[in-house]
């Protein structure tokens, strides 16, 4: 088999480069090693920049999330038993987010791809990559019990840190930074209509808590809770029960309870892999960097990613030239790090450290207060919560 483009992984960054090169006269095939109800299903982010939306719309993938998703024009900041609205759209000249589901935006780019788009495989795993310091990469994979090989100009990986495309890199060229955090997110799915206009962020001494939502009718909310919980010690009344502590402000607000559906514990880790280029394979999404959730930047930095990249194949096949395309990890890590620091940034002022000392609240409640209190503070937050530019 052969193409232009081979992509590993048929996640939201694998299934968007495809559609991107599409439209631009690219040939791609995707290989996912999942069946696609499992594809489908994938309970991830939920946050889009508004970058992300707009590059949703304008590669006609944006029908339905129009329909059903939330747009947000600003977030709630708690600490201290009070609350702040940072507004995203007047601190931005008009940004907002979309509260969308990734599994919804997998599920519109799977029917784009299958519609009118290039070979979509199921089930396919990917086994190696070979070749990338070649002209011709190959792609070894399994597929129907039978190991294929795809012949490719460029692979792209978009197979996440567990995948195997980030591997072909050599040891001896990749460098990589991160850091693990003390704790992990306890993420609930709610049949409850949310209690917050917005997405919610609370600090408390008792840690961490976030109000989000699904729909108008389901709620997704998180607590902090120790690296290595296990779900089972959380009893959905015990969960109410933290998240009515950690949300709480003076004044009439109640949060809503109803039945919890699904229960998860997240790890937290920031991880960075450099370059995101060896030869013909180029890394995209989480399989070159991971970012903890606080900053909601995980999907819309594997946006970014694709977008530079498909730009770059575009105008190598418009003008010959790949400067762009030999530029491409050193654009993506710029924005790549400036997110892991907003990240990194939000995830240590609002979280509770085991053995946090009174000096290092006290830390914490100042930023707080600056980016209450100052628009400048609340300017760089709006400005990076909505998206910096892509490329």
């Amino acid at each position: 088999m052969r193409t232009t483009v081979g992509i590993v992984g048929g996640g939201p960054a694998g299934l968007l480069l495809a559609r991107l090169l599409h439209r631009a006269g690219i040939d791609s095939v995707v290989l996912e090693s999942r069946d696609r109800a499992y594809a489908e299903g994938r309970q991830r982010a939920g946050v889009l920049e508004q970058g992300t939306v707009d590059v949703l719309r304008a590669c006609g993938a944006g029908e339905r999330m129009d329909r059903q998703g939330l747009v947000h024009h600003g977030i709630e900041l708690r600490f201290d038993r009070r609350a702040h609205r940072v507004d995203l759209s007047s601190l931005t000249g008009g940004r907002t987010v979309m509260i969308y589901a990734q599994t919804e935006v997998v599920k519109d780019l799977i029917a784009l791809q299958l519609a009118d788009g290039g070979p979509l495989f199921f089930e396919a795993r990917a086994l190696s990559v070979e070749g990338a310091d070649t002209e011709r990469p190959v792609v070894r994979f399994l597929r129907g019990g039978r190991e294929q090989t795809l012949e490719c100009d460029y692979v792209v990986g978009c197979d996440g840190f567990h995948g195997i495309a980030r591997n072909a890199v050599p040891e001896a060229v990749r460098r990589t930074y991160g850091r693990s955090y003390p704790y992990s997110w306890l993420g609930v799915l709610a049949d409850v209509p949310p209690s917050c206009e917005e997405l919610t962020y609370a600090h408390s001494a008792r840690g961490f808590a976030l109000h989000s939502m699904r729909s108008p009718t389901v709620s997704r909310l998180y607590l902090q809770v120790p690296t290595g919980e296990d779900v089972a010690a959380w009893p959905d009344e015990r969960i109410w029960d933290e998240l009515d502590a950690r949300l709480a402000v003076d004044g009439p607000w109640r949060l809503e309870r109803g039945p919890i559906t699904a229960k998860s514990v997240l790890p937290m880790r920031s991880w960075v892999m450099e370059p995101m280029r060896h030869g013909r394979l180029l890394l995209a999404g989480d399989a070159a960097h991971i970012v903890p959730p606080a900053g909601a930047k995980g999907l819309n930095l594997a946006v970014g990613d694709v977008v530079v990249l498909a730009r770059a194949l575009a105008a190598l096949k418009e003008t010959g030239s790949t400067a762009a395309l030999d530029a491409y990890s050193t654009t993506c890590l710029r924005r790549v790090w400036r997110a892991e620091h907003f990240s990194y940034s939000m995830t240590t002022t609002l979280h509770t450290e085991p053995g946090q000392s009174p000096f290092a609240t006290r830390l914490q409640l100042a930023r707080l207060d600056r980016i209450a209190s100052s628009t400048a503070a609340a300017t760089e937050l709006a400005q990076n919560y909505a998206g910096l530019p892509f490329g």
